[in-house]
């Protein structure tokens, strides 16, 4: 993909404790790209602590969960210095022209959005009000996220499935306001799926996730993780019969996270029968440990230096302020004929 001249946004919303899913689906990702990106474009890249607050009322959780989102990225590889890295609540202007946009927002696009209807599903199948604990925070979040992506003039926004009508609701605003003061006031901005990004299963088959106490924790001690990876649920399956890798879950997380030598020979040794899911267990183990034991000694170097973290935060919330300020008074000027 072609990225020269091109403002790429990413943002990450810091609401549980990083696993290894979160790292190949997300962190792993968006660190590629922003290195791609960099060489001819430029990458955004923030935590999202607006829109955790949703659903996170405890306010010391919050800024726990903030600070190890923050150290994750930059332990894992994001570079400060040629991305702008910053935290949402450290750019006003995001606010200001979220208020802007609510004026242009027609609330039938709330009412289809993906978050909302789950919620109210939710709500529906529990027998309780349809917006039962559904605050105005969720209810508008797509306006909030259009901020966030219009606010750089940015034209491309990687995404999941899930999120893909966020863009689009940020591009037919955009569109809206262009159309009706007849002049490009907002950049329209598209939406790609990235093709690194990986859905991880946890260790129970399902989508790996903490509410289901199935993850492999990212940055976790080598007792906790071995305890982790030894307990990914196996079949009974003969150790000599012949596999079919796709369906071996243990395979599954190895494509994910092991390097492309170490999943070939699992494919081999599950194909041809003979290789036990304990030695996989192990090999999985040991590619986890390499992948990631210097990411968690920068992580916990981080976490106990953090004010050498809110520094880079700052640092990146005056780049981004000094993109949106503009955008914000080009906004201004065309619906108050400035």
């Amino acid at each position: 993909m072609n990225y020269a001249n091109k403002t790429i946004l990413t943002g990450v919303k810091p609401t549980g404790t990083l696993h290894i899913g979160n790292y190949v689906g997300a962190i792993r990702p968006a660190i590629e790209l922003g290195h791609q990106v960099n060489q001819s474009g430029r990458h955004v890249m923030f935590v999202a602590d607006y829109h955790a607050v949703n659903a996170i009322k405890d306010a010391p959780l919050l800024a726990q969960l903030t600070k190890e989102i923050a150290c994750a990225y930059l332990a894992c590889g994001l570079n400060p210095n040629h991305s702008v890295f910053y935290r949402q609540s450290d750019v006003p202007e995001l606010f200001e022209l979220t208020t802007i946009l609510m004026a242009y927002t027609p609330k039938g696009f709330m009412n289809k959005a993906h978050a909302y209807k789950a919620a109210v599903d939710k709500n529906i199948a529990k027998g309780e009000p349809q917006d039962a604990g559904i605050n105005m925070g969720l209810y508008t979040y797509p306006v909030l996220m259009a901020a966030d992506i219009l606010a750089y003039d940015t034209d491309m926004v990687p995404v999941g499935k899930d999120q893909v009508q966020h863009v689009e609701i940020a591009a037919d605003i955009a569109g809206s306001i262009n159309a009706l003061y007849d002049k490009e006031v907002l950049k329209i901005p598209t939406s790609f799926l990235t093709e690194s990004a990986q859905v991880l299963p946890g260790t129970d088959g399902r989508k790996m996730s903490k509410s289901y106490n199935n993850v492999i924790p990212l940055f976790a001690e080598d007792n906790v993780l071995k305890k982790a990876v030894m307990g990914i649920k196996t079949d009974c399956q003969d150790i000599n019969a012949p596999k079919n890798p796709d369906e071996i879950l243990l395979y599954q997380i190895a494509r994910g996270i092991a390097p492309e030598n170490v999943v070939g020979e699992i494919k081999e040794g599950l194909e041809k029968g003979g290789m036990g899911y304990g030695t996989i267990k192990k090999m999985i183990l040991q590619a986890i440990t390499d992948e990631m034991a210097e990411k968690r000694e920068k992580y916990m170097y981080y976490l106990s230096h953090f004010d050498e973290v809110e520094d880079m935060l700052q640092a990146g919330a005056v780049k981004a302020r000094a993109l949106a300020h503009p955008v914000l008074e080009r906004v201004k000027d065309a619906i108050f004929n400035r």
